[in-house]
């Protein structure tokens, strides 16, 4: 049986695309798109976190439990935020290659 080759990264550049041209508009596009989906998942994780303390307050004999599930939604809101920044650092990236000013890090 032929063994399949299966990709499995985290973000979208692949090996296999190396030589083709880029589309950098929908490189870009991809790129505010999941800045969108992040700034999304901060604000409902943010959301999520305040309901939670909310109902620590309400509700002192499970106070535990609710300041557990603030912090996780606080923790998934953080991670939030690094993810929007990375992509924002990833379409900044893309636009300069885009424009012709690729920076070759030597170090």
């Amino acid at each position: 049986m032929a063994e399949e080759k299966h990709d499995h990264h985290l973000f979208h550049h692949h090996k296999d695309d190396e030589g083709k041209p880029v589309d950098y508009k929908k490189e870009e596009k991809e790129h505010k798109h999941h800045e969108h989906l992040g700034e999304l998942g901060a604000t409902a994780a943010g959301a999520y976190a305040l309901h939670e303390k909310h109902k620590e307050k309400k509700d002192p004999e499970h106070a535990h439990k609710h300041k557990i599930e603030e912090e996780v939604g606080a923790a998934i809101a953080v991670g939030a935020g690094g993810y929007v920044f990375h992509e924002k650092k990833e379409a900044k990236k893309e636009d300069k290659e885009a424009h012709g000013k690729k920076h070759h890090h030597l170090f």
